[in-house]
């Protein structure tokens, strides 16, 4: 089904694919090319496009422009805060603020609406294009009016990826789409592009749900395509509707890749024909020759209907599989869950969803951008048609992913053939992927295409003793699941005439309700303030010391964004940074708060000229004293300052918060093992913290104070390394080490944060 090639691979006239071994020189010449690598790399597409947006004359260190970018209402209202503090006067480039995730308010009051006021002002302000409420999610809107090849997008949001469409695009945290809107790029090594060779045609039944989440599970554990861009080639594509493979490519995002392209064919031009944007549309190819760091080869003729239990969308299983091994693999998944969740006295209940030997579930949802596409909800439609999902437990909610498709789909009658099924209807909303909206009921277990599957995103809160349950399937064999009332079904168990009509766009829809002002700047136009809408907190720069205290210790293998920083009901407070940092690792670990407003008083005290609030810290500065070259240190320019370990934290959303939360709080760094994500890692440095790495299992424990001398010429000096110590009963000297940093994130942290350096 995917098989993994290491160590190269050639592409000859995007046909022939094979390793780069010893035999390679030889099939090379007998095709008529030189072995030469650096010429190679320079011939896939990915290249072609990096280098006509990069403006560093440098192709080993990039510093990109993009042509668009995107956010949604979750994030946008910090990233122009931020750029407005920096001094920001109008948009430089087409920047979408789309109104997806937070359409609904979990708390009630104006605040959610507010922060759209806040959008649409913005947009009139600065030359923006708003996206009101349910007309959309981000993804879907970006891939219709703002896709086209050979272009390159970033978006605060980690999925947004539109390779399929010959776009580039990538997510990252809000910290690097202000850059942009100031005029700055964003930089970043030149990554590796990973081949993603698709072959033969899929089954009946197979949607793109089961090719991405066979992907996932061959890749992800060992990183095999970390931060890289993937590259779709292969005969397979041609065959390929154009849905299709946007729903392959949105799940990238889960492989851990830094973006996506696929070659463009006759199918790419006709959607955006379709759409109204022919000049969208040219051919991209790699050359004749081209080298690749790796190769992902799909056989998607032998690509099953596919299942990601909990707790990651990589825990996969065919449905086959599963059935065949119920009570193993069900019992397996919740004994790592548990250990993952690190919650005692908590039941996941998987085991109970069986009857009869069969597996049953409460909940379907087919939605979002990865499965509220066209295609999928017509497939779910077909199977549904004339059935019933049943009057018992099981519901099954779907959400078109944007009014054009809806209405496409009420047009041939799909929508009637779910909603008299017992299906709901609903509008273009993301909610549901991260908690607030079709919440599982406790102990539940829902099946969604949906993008992630990771705990605490689906509504949970484990340390309250709430746990749903969240498996990623392809909308067909949702759809087939719930005509058998909830039990597990893969689409291929049956026989389903799949009507494929044609998509209608609607443009109309867009062009009577979307504010559409690049390039109309109204300097004049007030921003709308909404009571919930709060400036960032003053941020001080780096001091030369620094004393950190150890305010959470995690040691899960992967820690990730959901976990820093829950979704769902903290959502509302996006806009309001010292609010939202109350619920900072609040399901991991909920006594961070308070151990990290401790340590921030102590910051405060000595920022103010007064008395620490108490002496624990004269032993501490007795003993660093001891420290050669620190026996006349001025304590009150250490600067005091907390930090969080996890062995490799930032797995999942790109939402900048997750570093941001940790800042308001007082925090300066991090310390990991490495960083799961690119994008996590730039927002720890875009808020001002050191991202440390340690090579071995940490000397130090949860609440251990940590001295680091000489912080800020290190920083400025770019060291690698650089000496710290542990102080308590006894002085423990140990090396933290800093990955290379660019000469603008060095200047950022040592600034104490983007605002600053662009103040400065």
């Amino acid at each position: 089904m995917v098989k993994l090639i290491k160590g190269g691979v050639w592409l000859l006239n995007g046909k022939e694919l094979f390793a780069d071994d010893s035999s390679a020189p030889a099939r090379l010449k007998q095709a008529g090319f030189e072995h030469d690598k650096e010429q190679g790399e320079k011939n896939t597409i990915a290249y072609s496009i990096l280098q006509s947006h990069n403006t560093s004359g440098n192709m080993d260190n990039l510093k990109i422009k993009f042509d668009a970018m995107a956010s949604h209402d979750i994030t946008y209202v910090g990233i122009i805060q931020t750029a407005r503090a920096s001094g920001l006067e109008k948009f430089p480039l087409p920047y979408v603020l789309t109104n997806c995730h937070n359409s609904l308010c979990a708390v009630g009051g104006t605040i959610n609406e507010d922060d759209h006021m806040f959008g649409l002002s913005a947009a009139k302000k600065y030359g923006g294009i708003y996206v009101p409420a349910h007309q959309a999610v981000i993804h879907a809107f970006m891939r219709e009016m703002h896709s086209g090849c050979g272009r390159m997008i970033l978006g605060s949001d980690s999925h947004t990826r539109y390779g399929a469409l010959g776009t580039m695009a990538i997510g990252e945290g809000g910290g690097e789409l202000a850059k942009q809107l100031l005029g700055k790029t964003y930089d970043v090594k030149r990554p590796g592009v990973t081949a993603v060779y698709l072959t033969g045609a899929p089954r009946a039944g197979v949607g793109p749900q089961d090719v991405a989440l066979a992907i996932i599970g061959a890749v992800f554990e060992s990183g095999f395509v970390k931060n890289k861009v993937l590259e779709f080639v292969g005969d397979g594509i041609a065959g390929l509707p154009m849905e299709y493979r946007n729903g392959i490519d949105v799940m990238t995002t889960e492989t851990t890749c830094l973006s996506s392209i696929w070659v463009t064919d006759d199918t790419t031009k006709e959607y955006f024909m379709v759409h109204g944007r022919p000049d969208a549309y040219k051919q991209l190819q790699p050359q004749a020759q081209a080298y690749y760091d790796g190769a992902v080869v799909v056989d998607l003729s032998k690509v099953e209907p596919m299942i990601a239990l909990p707790f990651h969308p990589s825990n996969t299983y065919t449905i086959r599989e599963l059935k065949a091994n119920l009570k193993d693999i069900l019992h397996a998944t919740e004994e790592k869950a548990l250990a993952q969740l690190g919650v005692k006295n908590i039941r996941l209940g998987l085991c109970d969803k069986i009857k009869d030997g069969q597996l049953f579930v409460e909940q379907g949802f087919i939605g979002g951008c990865a499965g509220g596409t066209f295609d999928n909800i017509m497939a779910a439609a077909d199977i549904l048609a004339g059935g019933s999902i049943g009057s018992g437990e099981f519901a099954l909610s779907v959400y078109p992913s944007s009014q054009p498709a809806f209405l496409s789909l009420m047009e041939n009658g799909a929508i009637q053939k779910l909603m008299t099924s017992g299906a709901t209807v609903r509008t273009a909303f993301c909610g549901p992927c991260f908690g607030a909206g079709d919440v599982p009921s406790n102990q539940g277990l829902s099946i969604r295409h949906s993008t992630r599957n990771f705990p605490n995103r689906e509504g949970s809160k484990p340390s309250e003793g709430q746990i749903a349950s969240v498996a990623l399937m392809d909308a067909r064999s949702i759809a087939a699941t719930a005509l058998n009332g909830g039990r597990l079904t893969g689409a291929d168990e049956l026989e389903i005439n799949y009507t494929k009509p044609n998509y209608t766009f609607h443009k109309e829809v867009y062009d009577n309700r979307v504010y559409n002002g690049f390039g109309k700047a109204e300097p004049a136009q007030a921003l709308k303030m909404g009571p919930n809408i709060t400036d960032w907190p003053q941020m001080s720069q780096l001091t030369d010391d620094m004393l950190l205290k150890v305010a959470s210790y995690i040691t899960d293998e992967v820690t990730t964004t959901d976990e820093l920083i829950p979704s769902g009901e903290t959502s509302s407070y996006r806009s309001n940074p010292l609010r939202l940092s109350e619920f900072t690792l609040s399901r991991k670990d909920p006594d961070y708060v308070g151990r990290a407003k401790a340590v921030r008083r102590y910051e405060e005290a000595r920022l103010t000229g007064q008395a620490y609030p108490d002496n624990a810290l004269d032993t501490v500065f007795e003993k660093i004293r001891s420290i050669d070259g620190c026996e006349s240190i001025d304590v009150r320019k250490v600067g005091i300052g907390s930090v969080v370990y996890a062995n490799r934290p930032g797995d999942g959303s790109a939402r900048e918060q997750a570093a941001s939360c940790q800042k308001v709080l007082g925090g300066w760094a991090n310390i990991a093992k490495e960083y799961a994500t690119k994008r996590y890692r730039s927002n720890l440095i875009n808020w001002g913290m050191v991202p440390f790495t340690i090579e071995n299992e940490p000397p130090f424990e949860l609440n251990d104070y940590i001295f680091i001398p000489g912080l800020r010429e290190a920083v400025r000096n770019a060291d690698k390394t650089i000496k710290a110590y542990i102080v308590g009963e006894s002085v423990t000297e140990f090396t933290l080490t800093m990955p290379e940093l660019t000469n603008d994130e060095r200047d950022i942290i040592l600034y104490g944060c983007l605002i600053n350096y662009y103040k400065q």
